[in-house]
């Protein structure tokens, strides 16, 4: 079945960076896409950006680029989010989703 391991909590200070990882098993890693997703306490989900792991490509809210950096190690099946600059607004849950439909783009 599809597993993911997400990497653990962080207590980092304002200005640093963090990378967050999600390792995948269970399917064809190169064959979906994956987001991520940012939960402040209290507030709704906010999306942040996608890969395609195949190709590489990514796609980002116009209010996360410059701060989030996705890439994609296809040897480890594992997805990196790079969070830099930290600030206060930065204090989240942060979540990983494969998305459901087949792409190579």
């Amino acid at each position: 079945q599809v597993q993911w391991q997400q990497s653990g909590a962080e207590l980092l200070r304002p200005g640093a960076s963090v990378r967050l990882s999600c390792k995948a098993s269970g399917y064809p890693f190169t064959s979906y896409g994956i987001s991520w997703v940012k939960q402040r306490t209290g507030q709704g989900l906010e999306w942040i950006a996608h890969i395609y792991p195949g190709s590489g490509s990514t796609y980002y809210n116009e209010k996360f680029k410059g701060k989030a950096t996705l890439t994609v190690d296809k040897s480890s099946s594992t997805a990196y989010m790079q969070l830099s600059s930290l600030t206060s607004e930065n204090s989240a849950v942060y979540f990983c989703a494969r998305h459901s439909v087949v792409t190579t783009s």
